[in-house]
């Protein structure tokens, strides 16, 4: 896997991006993690996003699985994941893993699934890889995918994170197959879940509404006039949801 971090110590930080991304979503939060974390941080790729390989089949227990490979099972773990990465967070803190979770933040978890919805998902992962003739297609489709139209640059590095070049062509690092992941069972995963947890979304997040996060958890938070990636529109406002961890009077 591909895994980006700093820091030193503990308690160890696990930052884990959403379908599609990559962990360089999580860029803006570099300064603000030298000044405000007082322990070690990383932030991966997630097996079939950016540099980190595929896997055969995609499941949260897989994904859980890889980022448990990446800690030491005595160190105070906490993890804040966006989307799907919040639900990888919430399958790591079943215990079923080996590593002690403390606490798990997850923002903008799509919580409620149609079954239309859920076959287009299943659609979009048999689909074969598009190429595309120029860096600036692929970057474009892979903003619309990760949901990041409007929030980064078509140039920016952490979109070129999310692309492949091969023989003059382009293409999304993204491995469709990882779109047949399907719907978390939310209700069994929090009453699974060893670590404290908070449900988080932006306010404009068109994924997940409030009255669906509070019916899960009634201290859910929504975040006033973010959207979908609130993580990456207000990197201080969503790190203050570390608020017991984080360096005193930063």
């Amino acid at each position: 896997m591909r895994v980006q971090g700093g820091g030193h110590g503990e308690p160890v930080l696990v930052l884990v991006h959403g379908l599609g991304a990559t962990g360089d979503v999580w860029n803006g939060w570099r300064p603000l993690l030298a000044e405000r974390w007082p322990g070690r941080w990383l932030a991966p790729d997630l097996p079939g996003h950016g540099g980190s390989a595929p896997l055969d089949r995609y499941s949260f227990t897989a994904l859980a699985a890889s980022i448990a490979e990446l800690v030491d099972a005595d160190r105070p773990l906490v993890v804040l994941g966006h989307s799907l990465g919040g639900v990888v967070g919430l399958s790591l803190a079943s215990g079923d893993f080996g590593v002690a979770v403390d606490a798990v933040v997850g923002v903008g978890i799509k919580v409620a699934w149609t079954d239309d919805e859920l076959d287009r998902a299943r659609t979009m992962a048999q689909r074969p890889i598009t190429w595309f003739a120029s860096r600036d297609e692929a970057a474009a489709r892979y903003l619309r995918v990760s949901g990041l139209d409007g929030l980064l640059r078509v140039g920016d590095e952490a979109v070129s994170a999310g692309l492949r070049e091969d023989d003059g062509r382009w293409r999304l690092a993204l491995d469709p197959l990882a779109f047949a992941v399907g719907a978390p069972d939310m209700a069994g995963l929090l009453a699974a879940a060893r670590a404290r947890v908070l449900l988080v979304r932006g306010e404009h997040d068109p994924m997940v509404s409030h009255e669906q996060l509070t019916r899960l958890q009634p201290a859910a938070i929504t975040l006033p006039g973010l959207g979908h990636n609130a993580h990456v529109e207000d990197p201080n406002g969503v790190l203050t949801l570390l608020e017991p961890y984080l360096v005193a009077g930063r």
